[in-house]
Order: C-alpha cells, then sequence, then structure tokens
C-alpha cells in the first residue's frame, strides 16, 4: 500500500463510528451486513450511516454488493491485511513474533513478549529506588 492509501484508512478509521461499523463488520465476517442491520445493531440513522459507510469504502476498508433492494456492506480484509502489515513491517527488529506474543519496544530493538503485570512491577524499582539524573 502506498502511504496515502495507509493515511486514509486510517483516517478512516480514526472516528468512533466508522471503527464501530469497521469492528462490526470485521466481526461478521465475509458474508457482511445489509444497511438496515447494521443501522439496528449501532442504532444508527440512516444518513448517518449512510455517511460513514462512504468514507470507508471510499478507504477502501469496505466493499458493497447490492443483493436485490438492499445493499451488503463486508470489512474488506485484503485493505485490512495490508494496513497490519504496513504497520508491523519492521516490528521486532523484523524478525517475526511468536505466535500469541505481541511486540514491545526494548530499548532501540523489537523483541516479542507476553509481560504480566506482575513481571512489569519487577523491572521497575520503585520511585525511593530509581536515580535521579
Amino acid at each position: 500500500m502506498e502511504t496515502k492509501d495507509i493515511i486514509g484508512a486510517l483516517s478512516a478509521l480514526a472516528q468512533e463510528t466508522r471503527l464501530a461499523i469497521f469492528r462490526l463488520l470485521v466481526e461478521t465476517g465475509p458474508q457482511g451486513l445489509a444497511v438496515g442491520t447494521i443501522a439496528e445493531t449501532l442504532v444508527l440513522a440512516n444518513a448517518t450511516l449512510s455517511f460513514h459507510l462512504k468514507e470507508l469504502t471510499g478507504a477502501e476498508l469496505t466493499t458493497a454488493t447490492p443483493n436485490g433492494r438492499s445493499i451488503i456492506y463486508s470489512a474488506n480484509f485484503t485493505t485490512m491485511n495490508r494496513l497490519v502489515e504496513y504497520l508491523t513491517e519492521n516490528c521486532c527488529a523484523g524478525t517475526s513474533c511468536a505466535p500469541g506474543k505481541s511486540p514491545i519496544a526494548v530499548g532501540r530493538i523489537g523483541k516479542c513478549a507476553v509481560k504480566t503485570e506482575r513481571e512489569t512491577q519487577k523491572q521497575t524499582p520503585p520511585m525511593s529506588k530509581r536515580r535521579k539524573s
């Protein structure tokens, strides 16, 4: 994806209603949902929903398929996966993270790890024991 496409997709998702619509469509899967079902589920007026679906479709995050008198919207998983791929391209110094682990920054090199709250507390000394710079 080109930078302008990434920015467009992130801009479209940087709004509460559009993010909720997109997440609903991702949860639903490739079969998608009719406009009326989306409106009922998220309690949105048709005009409001139409505006937000237009923005998501313009950013290629959703696709619209006519189905008789209604339109079925579904998440565009290709765009979603390309966006995630772009955001994680240099994750963990170019190595892939182990399944179930999330990347965390360790100094200048990324490292895959899952830290519990207890582990994080162990690594952070209490304020009284920290050195002053």
